[in-house]
């Protein structure tokens, strides 16, 4: 009986040494293994063979990318509160023994890696924003990011990481100085539009100025061809006049005929033209035969005054 339990206690240990030898190592992961607390060697992703009891796996390192968000506060040199949300990507430089081992055993454990990655992102960014004013933070977004970057390179290098990407999510201040920022745009943008509602209303008075004058001037240059080809015309109708009185008083004369007949039909004619073309309802004419004989004297006179004028000396 004593035999009985002697082996089976035997093969529950040799079980569990048997168990012991092996090592799952998931894929995108490393495992690194100690002997008596020291290094001994690295286990790459699959079925691993181990030394029971003794080789132990003290960290399993990812390969593939890490990201980690982070939300801090910095204080800029006008005494802001700045709100922050980043985020960063980051990963192991390569598969190398060398670079897993330092991975590994750079820190007491993962807890601590991320204290220092967080403290130390924090230091970069409160540093830089606190030598700049509130105004000038939010149009530094990527100026902050790209000194961020530079500054964690080189550190996490050390740390057998390197740096894939870091962004600057959200950038934000105390109520009161996000309402006054809202104020100030605010602000501005009326001031800018009552700026352009200006000029486009001194433009509209500007061009319907000109286009008053070029109307202006168009309509005096017309008025005044206009006026210059009424006086042409004018002119000719009386040289026509003057050419057919001339010939109609030769005709006459030729005829032995009295020339005052031209004056007295001139005067009818022009009686008549006053009266359908005249605006007025009224004609004052003195109809008598004194002031027809009168008139008949005075217009033979202005003949007879053409006349001794066109006779030569």
């Amino acid at each position: 009986m004593t035999d009985i339990i002697i082996y089976s206690v035997l093969g529950f240990f040799g079980l569990i040494l048997f168990f012991g030898c092996f090592a799952t190592v998931q894929q995108g992961t490393v495992a690194m293994t100690t002997v008596f607390g020291k290094y001994r060697r690295m286990m790459t992703p699959g079925l691993n063979f181990k030394i029971p009891l003794i080789e132990k796996v003290n960290r399993r390192i990812s390969i593939q990318n890490r990201s980690v968000e982070l939300e801090f506060q910095a204080i800029t040199n006008d005494q802001a509160n700045v709100y922050f949300k980043a985020m960063l990507l980051y990963a192991v430089i390569d598969q190398q023994e060398k670079t897993l081992v330092n991975v590994a055993f750079k820190f007491m454990d993962e807890r601590s890696f991320m204290q220092a990655l967080i403290r130390t992102i924090e230091g970069v960014i409160r540093g830089y924003v606190a030598t700049r004013k509130q105004a000038e933070v939010l149009s530094l977004r990527r100026e902050i990011t790209e000194h961020l970057k530079e500054q964690l390179d080189h550190l996490l290098e050390e740390w057998g990481y390197h740096l894939l990407d870091a962004q600057m999510n959200d950038i934000t201040f105390d109520d009161v100085i996000m309402k006054s920022m809202a104020q100030v745009v605010a602000s501005s943008n009326l001031k800018a539009a009552a700026e352009n509602e200006g000029q486009a209303l001194l433009i509209t008075k500007t061009k319907a100025a000109e286009a008053e004058g070029n109307a202006i001037k168009i309509s005096a240059t017309a008025e005044r061809e206009a006026s210059q080809l009424h006086g042409q015309g004018v002119a000719l109708f009386r040289e026509e006049v003057a050419k057919g009185m001339t010939s109609a008083a030769k005709e006459m004369q030729q005829a032995n005929l009295d020339t005052s007949v031209i004056l007295f039909s001139m005067w009818t004619e022009a009686i008549k033209h006053f009266a359908e073309n005249s605006k007025g309802n009224v004609i004052f004419l003195d109809g008598s035969a004194e002031g027809m004989q009168q008139t008949m004297r005075q217009m033979m006179s202005m003949d007879k005054l053409i006349d001794d004028k066109h006779k030569p000396h």
